[in-house]
């Protein structure tokens, strides 16, 4: 399949932090990431989180597959990971979009990041970013809607989104921290 992004054009750009009350050293985002078992998945956005698990790409690359609805569009993430390192994950996706008007494609930036703070805590940030397809454009024009309502709408819905997984994300990061470092002294 062979997807145009539009890059210089944003569709919906969100970033949020939260506090992980765990050392640095402990916390593995790309551990956590690739290793999420959909239940806790699910727990980190409820009622939008559907499924969740990971897999590779043809060449071994990691992915992360997450289902998930942004606002009231179905979501089909195909993240891709470009960095997986304990403090830096940068997913890219051209996701699946089943929106009440049909179907269509945008891409999808997810980057998750830690800096240490102190010995004992440290910042998570969730940094979602999207860009049209020119399927996608092709899609709103279609059906009569400016790319300006098309982004505030993306914007609003998947900002809200971000806002309320980002502290459940960090939360269950703390967590399997705690428990990869309980596991450890055993």
């Amino acid at each position: 399949m062979s997807d145009i992004i539009i890059a210089d054009k944003l569709l919906s750009a969100s970033a949020y932090t939260a506090i992980i009350n765990a050392p640095i050293e402990k916390v593995d985002i790309a551990d956590w990431l690739f290793n999420l078992p959909e239940a806790e998945y699910q727990r980190c956005c409820p009622p939008d989180h559907i499924s969740a698990g990971s897999t590779r790409t043809d060449d071994g690359t990691r992915m992360s597959i997450n289902v998930e609805m942004i606002g009231k569009t179905l979501m089909v993430q195909h993240y891709v990971a470009e960095i997986a390192r304990p403090s830096l994950c940068r997913m890219v996706s051209t996701s699946d979009a089943f929106t009440p008007n049909g179907r269509t494609r945008v891409q999808v930036i997810w980057t998750l990041s830690v800096k240490k703070i102190d010995e004992n805590t440290c910042e998570y940030t969730n940094s979602v970013v999207a860009h049209p397809t020119q399927e996608f454009l092709d899609f709103i024009a279609e059906h009569g809607t400016p790319f300006e309502d098309a982004a505030d709408a993306r914007q609003r819905d998947g900002g809200n989104h971000n806002s309320r997984e980002t502290p459940l994300f960090a939360a269950s990061i703390e967590r399997h921290a705690l428990a990869s470092a309980a596991s450890a002294l055993l």
